[in-house]
């Protein structure tokens, strides 16, 4: 933990209201300022005890906080060093080290997430037994997706009409085996756009779940395969479709010490600035868009997503209620902190059913399932969609 970074904190109390977990419990140890309180003590000599790994744990990572900070204080950067010295020197009791052991060893390996998808329709009905087994196993099964039909992508998807640039695409783990359907839509839209699209083979996680976890290792690793494949892909454009790859990826220089060699940008970051070249078809729906913490907070991109929707005829825009408010995904949050997790749904579900949208548009795989997971808890239901799927619609004139 640097102690610069946290002596740039001067507890002025501005990031106490956007902290979901303070808002949750009111707790000045749950808040960013408590938080790097702890972190002080800790580089001040007391050791990581039960209960200070359990604030820091309780922490999303939303990075909320930054965004509200007055002081600039890189509380991402703090949160990061400080989950990196637990793991290394906390002792877990034995179901919490399998529970993390076994997520760890799993989702950043997409060839190990395909064997999922057969059971993920059998996974509502596991949930009672999953849950009295460990009640992460049960989170898991809760939040668990329906997945379309896999849709091989070619390793090159040609620009249609004039070329106007060349992008490499991350397909990612949860959004390639569990949301096949947004990365097609995805290299489409870029098609359309006037992109060659160029989707390279041996693509694996580019290390966002190890990094926000601390495991600083497995991520370094993670990340230094990404760097390499895109390398041989030879581009020097990476376009990611997933808020919370896009936010890892654009800090690889700090992970990995070296400048990657390409620049990450989020899609709709990149057809801001490419600009319009391909019809908008009119969309008569209303839809609320959602904010991912680390796309709006981590990387500031909150007003290209609306200013691309809002190109579509006919569909119109809705805010959700307290939009800065992470909805409890978090990465892997909502599968080892389960009931702070499911609150903080809870409440982001009440504000989406509030918009009476028909459509909740979000650009994370993880709120997906998050905020669907819980509208299904509330007795109610309503349509996800990925920014580039409803693009994907209006381009070709198709319904969504």
């Amino acid at each position: 933990m640097d102690p610069e970074l946290i002596d740039d904190c001067v507890h002025c109390g501005f990031c106490l209201p956007s902290c979901p977990t303070y808002v949750l419990w009111g707790e000045e140890m749950d808040s960013p300022r408590g938080r790097i309180h702890l972190m002080g003590q800790h580089v001040g000599g007391t050791p990581v005890t039960p209960e200070m790994a359990g604030h820091f744990d309780a922490c999303l990572g939303c990075m909320a906080c930054v965004t509200a900070c007055p002081s600039g204080v890189r509380y991402d950067r703090l949160i990061e060093q400080t989950r990196a010295e637990v793991e290394r020197v906390h002792v877990r009791e034995p179901r919490e080290r399998a529970v993390r052991g076994l997520v760890f060893s799993l989702f950043p390996y997409p060839r190990r997430l395909r064997l999922l998808r057969p059971g993920l329709g059998l996974a509502e009905r596991m949930r009672p037994f999953l849950e009295r087994v460990h009640p992460s196993l049960g989170a898991m099964a809760a939040l668990a997706p329906r997945p379309g039909p896999r849709q091989r992508l070619p390793r090159l998807v040609r620009a249609r009409g004039p070329r106007r640039a060349v992008v490499g695409m991350l397909t990612g783990c949860v959004q390639g085996e569990f949301f096949p359907q947004v990365n097609a839509a995805t290299a489409r839209v870029l098609a359309l756009e006037g992109c060659d699209v160029v989707i390279p083979a041996g693509q694996g996680c580019c290390g966002a779940l190890s990094v926000h976890s601390g495991r600083a290792d497995q991520a370094r690793r993670l990340a230094r395969r990404t760097v390499a494949v895109f390398h041989r892909a030879g581009v020097r454009t990476v376009v990611v479709n997933a808020a919370g790859c896009g936010s890892s990826m654009k800090e690889y220089g700090e992970l990995l010490g070296a400048d990657p060699g390409f620049r990450v940008v989020d899609l709709s970051e990149f057809l801001a600035e490419l600009g319009p070249a391909a019809t908008r078809h009119p969309l008569p729906l209303t839809v609320a868009y959602h904010d991912a913490c680390h796309l709006a907070h981590a990387q500031g991109v909150r007003a290209q997503p609306r200013a691309l929707l809002a190109q579509i005829p006919e569909l119109e825009v809705r805010e959700v209620p307290e939009a800065a408010i992470c909805c409890g995904s978090a990465g892997t949050y909502n599968i080892f902190q389960p009931e702070a997790a499911r609150d903080l749904g809870d409440r982001k579900a009440e504000g989406v059913a509030a918009t009476g949208a028909e459509v909740l548009v979000s650009a994370n795989p993880g709120c997906t399932m998050q905020i669907a997971a819980a509208m299904r808890r509330a007795g109610g239901s309503i349509r996800v969609a990925h920014t580039a799927e409803v693009l994907d619609a209006s381009l070709r004139g198709v319904s969504l």
